[in-house]
């Protein structure tokens, strides 16, 4: 994509959805990491449900220490994978108490040097805590960026770095949301519905999926026995 073909690309985004963010429910930077991390090959949905209640009994590393680790297994048991990130999210709670005041730190390197925290996790985290301009790329941004010719790469990494040097202001804070979103509802992995994209023009993506065809609505006819099939 051309720089221009890349401005208008997030233009248009914008002016759908001009204050995007994460649909992961959190209420600071702690429970966003949590929240993030427990992500990890599941829903976002699925992840809310498990928190919600969760999170409001626990909103710091001491209080997730204090619950332990066999009630968080309890709590997060819906998800996947809860077990590991069970043991991770009490590990990563020592860790911040331990090494970090309780409080979480601000940059990647620190924030991947806690247990089951990966460079999309920092990212995420860095951005939307924080309001870091980083490029977390999940299936979603992986997925619109390599089908769309926005950024390209055989890798989260390659992704990331085309992004890094493709996005323009005022785009670049919020980006990777827009991307995420429009992945989730519009430029689907199985079926993107291309006739409702935004920058329908600007993809690179052939053939465009056609809308669905409607099922021609039976023709209604009059009943015989009624007095409008009379004519006298």
């Amino acid at each position: 994509m051309k720089k221009a073909e890349v401005f208008e690309f997030f233009r248009r985004l914008a002016e759908n959805d001009p204050a995007p963010t994460t649909e992961l429910d959190y209420s600071n930077p702690y429970t966003l990491l949590v929240a993030v991390v427990l992500s990890a090959q599941a829903t976002d949905v699925s992840v809310n449900i498990a928190c919600r209640p969760l999170f409001e009994r626990i909103s710091t590393p001491r209080q997730m220490i204090a619950l332990g680790e066999d009630e968080l297994r309890q709590a997060i048991r819906t998800i996947g994978l809860f077990n590991t990130k069970a043991k991770n999210v009490i590990a990563l709670s020592q860790a911040l108490i331990r090494d970090f005041g309780g409080e979480v730190p601000r940059t990647r390197e620190e924030l991947q040097s806690l247990p089951g925290v990966g460079r999309k996790t920092a990212n995420v985290v860095l951005n939307t805590a924080f309001g870091e301009e980083t490029f977390a790329v999940d299936t979603h941004v992986f997925r619109v960026g390599n089908r769309t010719g926005l950024a390209p790469g055989k890798t989260p990494d390659e992704v990331e770095a085309k992004l890094e040097k493709a996005v323009p202001q005022p785009f670049r804070r919020d980006a990777h949301h827009w991307l995420i979103l429009h992945g989730r509802y519009v430029c689907k992995a199985r079926t993107p519905e291309c006739w409702r994209c935004p920058v329908i023009d600007l993809c690179r993506y052939r053939p465009k999926t056609p809308p669905p065809k409607t099922k021609p609505s039976a023709v209604r006819t009059a009943n015989p026995g009624s007095s409008a099939a009379h004519t006298g």
